[in-house]
């Protein structure tokens, strides 16, 4: 992502989080929102901050979001606000342009209007939240589609010292084996021939009914 520029409008947990973690990338960001208590708090952080009401007839034109390779609508409590900066940023030609919804009515509108991309975070992550408390043996699942997830998985004491070579692993359970994590660390450049440590989580792809059998 680095090298692109974004504008995050609406700085609420998710905004906020969003443009910092982006700004942490050494990506532009400019943020708008209508509380100046947000600005001051996120200004030092990113590239540009400024308090305004995106309600205001040509008000991201006069800020400069044209010029931003992507514009997050990250307001949505107010509706108004949330279709009003939406439909601005997609007249004023912005290449990709992604919303946040907290309703099927309201992402629907949104979808109407223009966003290339509609999300639910809250919706995500309760989902998520599901999943790896039902999922048991996971350490971490992440939902790719409705079919397919990347997992982090305990080590089976079986496959300890052994390698991917012998192990098989995509042809007895039909999953791959991405990348292995050592307390922090991540390694995805995997030797087929290296044995497996004890110490280590494997990070797997594949069908969900797959990934459980494991």
């Amino acid at each position: 992502m680095k090298g692109k520029s974004f504008a995050v409008i609406g700085l609420g947990r998710f905004g906020m989080t969003l443009a910092e973690t982006l700004a942490e990338s050494d990506c532009d960001v400019l943020v708008i929102d209508d509380k100046e208590e947000n600005i001051q708090e996120i200004a030092d952080k990113v590239t540009y901050a400024v308090k305004a009401d995106v309600r205001e007839p040509g008000i991201l034109k006069q800020l400069g979001v044209q010029n931003v390779d992507v514009a997050v609508i990250a307001v949505s409590e107010n509706i108004e606000a949330s279709i009003t900066a939406t439909m601005q940023a997609k007249e004023l030609g912005v290449p990709y342009v992604m919303a946040k919804a907290t309703s099927g009515l309201h992402g629907r509108i949104l979808d109407k209007v223009g966003a290339d991309e509609v999300i639910y975070p809250e919706k995500s992550m309760g989902l998520r939240v599901a999943k790896n408390l039902m999922s048991t043996g996971f350490l971490d699942i992440f939902e790719l589609s409705s079919e397919f997830s990347m997992a982090e998985i305990r080590i089976p004491e079986g496959w300890i010292e052994k390698c991917l070579r012998d192990l098989k692993i995509r042809e007895k359970y039909g999953i791959n084996i991405i990348g292995i994590k050592i307390g922090e660390e991540v390694r995805v450049d995997l030797d087929p021939n290296e044995e497996l440590p004890a110490n280590c989580t494997l990070i797997a792809v594949g069908k969900n009914r797959d990934l459980n059998k494991v």
